[in-house]
């Protein structure tokens, strides 16, 4: 697939789905077949927030997320520190100097020891560039196992600008497309939603729909229930980032 072609796809794509594979599709050409990409809207100075709130996708094994979300090492990976101080891309030989010199956390330790027992031991990391304060999107590309970090070097060097390229507009195209945990919203759980947004009451919502305000209530109850939030204020925030409201013809197919 030529760059080109890439963009054509993934600008074209219309479900979370379909472009990451697509882009998993492209990156394994250059010998990353194993990816984990994150974004979160929810980072202060000490947290990335809920991992259940982040936008995560991996073709990581199950076994190898189970571990590294539950075990925190999402936080504590020497890239992911990298990541959350630069932007740009960062070649994993960076990471073994840091080994080489003993220069590690102990939590940074554990997480590269459980990479090289998992199989994880060459790659990239690339940080995108952030607008908002609290936000923070990131992709680490493992490398084929076999593959030195010298011949992912030696790839980077010939491929890296396009590399950079595909993940950018990977990056900026997936914040446009609906992506919600376990539990998305209803249709009627997004309308209720979406007139909130507008700024109606639960009586301006029961009339504009021809409902009770109490059907109403029990609608936006749901919502802060599917979002796992307190508040309707919460809820229409939430939703709005991750793409469920005001959604065009919205179907069931919504990512996950």
């Amino acid at each position: 697939m030529s760059l080109r072609e890439y963009l054509r796809d993934a600008t074209n794509a219309q479900t979370v789905e379909t472009l990451w594979d697509i882009h998993c599709d492209r990156m394994a050409e250059y010998g990353f077949d194993r990816l984990i990409y994150g974004y979160t809207r929810y980072r202060t100075s000490t947290s990335l927030g809920d991992p259940q709130d982040m936008v995560l996708l991996t073709n990581h094994s199950t076994d190898y997320m189970t571990t590294f979300i539950d075990e925190g090492h999402y936080f504590h990976g020497p890239m992911v520190q990298w990541a959350l101080e630069n932007e740009g891309a960062c070649s994993w030989r960076w990471m073994d100097e840091m080994v080489r010199t003993g220069n590690l956390t102990a939590s940074e330790r554990r997480v590269i020891d459980y990479n090289h027992k998992m199989g994880v031991r060459t790659g990239y990391t690339i940080s995108f560039k952030s607008v908002v304060e609290r936000s923070k999107g990131g992709i680490a590309l493992t490398g084929q196992e076999g593959l030195s970090q010298e011949e992912i070097d030696q790839t980077w060097t010939e491929h890296g600008k396009d590399i950079v390229i595909m993940n950018n507009v990977m990056h900026l195209k997936l914040l446009t497309l609906p992506y919600v945990g376990s539990r998305p919203l209803t249709r009627r759980q997004r309308e209720v939603l979406q007139w909130v947004g507008d700024g109606k009451t639960t009586q301006d919502i029961a009339l504009l729909l021809g409902l009770t305000a109490a059907t109403v209530e029990k609608h936006l109850r749901l919502a802060r229930d599917a979002l796992d939030v307190e508040t309707t204020a919460q809820a229409v925030l939430k939703a709005a980032f991750q793409n469920q409201m005001f959604v065009l013809d919205p179907v069931d197919g919504i990512a996950r």
